[in-house]
């Protein structure tokens, strides 16, 4: 096999992050600090503040004051729109920067860090858009009455945001509480911290005020932890595992506030045997690839009907085989894992699959020349895999792609429910009638047919059931999540 040689890019050097608590840069409370690896090598890249409880309390105490006293609580809608409108153009005006930081934050290949950067630019054009335009109503009532209902923000709300998307998770779940006018602190993932920082200074550039926009980093179990406990929070916002989503949701409990949880999937995209097998090949080998497979969407299970499983298969196979794993600069079709950790837990699904007897039908390969120390994983096709089976249920979180044969539409639609997951489901078919029924009867927050992904998807509403999560993040739903309903009656006579 020939040598793939990475691309040289001017990367940004190492730099020392902070926490940004009320307008101002500021090291953890107690000097502690956590350095940030590179998964392309192994290797520290950056610093960031580890922060702890009083590094949250300060953030939350800076956000209540932004909100109830300073300029941002007094900006009006139209004001909060353009500044959010500002912040994506400078998103764009440093496109390369920050695309560079995101793939060596996250060691995914370039073309995809700079797809993320767009989308993140994209998320505070959206919303920036619609600051002004979600409105409250008026209800009809009894004679001599007059009843509006406003749409008012929450307050503070608290964003735990995870490691595998950070650019686009910063714009996805901050950018709408901004657009309803709450204050915002932030905790990203340990592992990924660098671009929200960075994205962070450009909000001050473009000018957000103080206490509009907090963030503290440091390790889950501390200053993760403090900020889903913490009284002074009014709503929050969390994406990562349904284990950690059950402590959110608790510690929300105890506070009586409520939260937007998105908890991961096992998504299945269904082949029918009139579907088209040409086209769906390569969306779905791209759908397990893209970010490693680190991705909550990830379409992880092919189910495939019996009368056309052996001619997909041979065509996804294929293109398995043709995949090569390489560095963020390598800029190749997959890139390395987030962590050593993340590694092993998807080198041990792999092991027991083979333990169990699940044939492997066909596995990529990683370039020679990666960089000695990183977290490769090559892509692997098994199947078929049983329907009991840990790869059939279980959320991988990785480049591991199963397929399970169907008989009938009715054996389909069971056995894509019959996992605990309900995030985005596939159906792969030209009867127009059965699309319909189908994608009725998936038990999840999104459906695509003839396709999978939509880019971003800013416009339309994502969110799961089951130990998939509950609310709904983008498009015009989410302003309704971060926003709460004053009624208000006046007796006229």
């Amino acid at each position: 096999m020939s040598v793939i040689t990475a691309r040289r890019v001017a990367e940004p050097s190492v730099t020392a992050f902070q926490n940004l608590i009320g307008g101002r840069w500021q090291p953890a409370s107690d000097g502690r600090t956590l350095d940030m690896i590179s998964p392309s090598d192994g290797q520290a890249f950056a610093s960031i503040a580890r922060g702890a409880r009083s590094d949250v309390d300060a953030a939350v105490v800076a956000a209540r004051r932004a909100f109830e006293e300073g300029a941002w609580g007094r900006m009006t809608a139209v004001e909060r729109g353009r500044l959010m409108a500002k912040l994506g153009e400078a998103i764009l005006a440093h496109h390369e920067e920050l695309a560079q930081l995101e793939a060596r934050d996250c060691g995914k290949p370039m073309k995809q860090a700079r797809a993320d950067i767009t989308a993140a630019a994209r998320y505070f054009e959206f919303y920036g858009a619609a600051a002004d335009k979600f409105h409250g109503e008026t209800i009809p009532f009894l004679d001599g009455y007059m009843v509006t209902v406003l749409r008012e923000p929450k307050g503070v709300t608290g964003h735990i945001i995870p490691w595998n998307y950070p650019a686009q998770m910063f714009g996805r779940s901050l950018a709408p509480a901004l657009a309803m006018g709450n204050a915002v602190v932030m905790k990203p993932a340990e592992e990924a911290c660098v671009v929200p920082l960075r994205l962070a200074q450009l909000a001050q550039d473009v000018g957000f005020p103080e206490g509009a926009i907090n963030v503290v980093t440091g390790i889950g179990e501390e200053a993760g932890a403090a900020l889903a406990s913490h009284a002074g929070i009014d709503f929050l916002s969390f994406t990562g595992s349904p284990e950690v989503g059950t402590l959110v949701q608790k510690a929300a409990a105890v506070n009586h506030i409520g939260c937007v949880l998105e908890l991961g999937g096992k998504s299945p995209q269904i082949l029918f045997e009139d579907a088209d097998i040409e086209a769906a090949a390569p969306v779905v080998v791209s759908a397990i690839v893209q970010n490693g497979g680190q991705t909550c969407s990830a379409g992880s299970r092919v189910l495939i009907q019996k009368s056309v499983y052996d001619a997909f298969v041979a065509k996804i196979a294929a293109r398995f085989t043709q995949l090569r794993v390489g560095s963020h600069a390598m800029d190749l079709d997959c890139g390395p894992l987030i962590s050593a950790n993340q590694k092993k837990r998807v080198q041990g699904f792999i092991e027991q699959a083979k333990s169990d007897g699940v044939p492997v039908l066909a596995q990529a390969q990683i370039a020679d020349g990666v960089p000695a120390g990183g977290f490769y994983v090559a892509p692997i096709l098994f199947g078929p895999v049983p329907r009991a089976n840990p790869l059939a249920c279980e959320e991988v979180f990785g480049p591991v792609l199963s397929v399970i044969p169907f008989e009938d539409e009715t054996d389909a639609v069971k056995l894509a429910n019959s996992t605990d997951y309900g995030l985005v489901a596939g159906i792969w078919t030209h009867d127009g009638a059965r699309q319909m029924r189908v994608a009725k009867k998936m038990r999840c927050g999104q459906v695509f047919v003839n396709g999978y992904g939509a880019g971003g998807g800013i416009e339309l509403p994502f969110g799961g059931v089951k130990k998939s999560g509950h609310g709904r993040e983008k498009g015009i739903e989410a302003l309704r999540e971060f926003s709460q309903a004053k009624t208000i009656v006046f007796k006229h006579g």
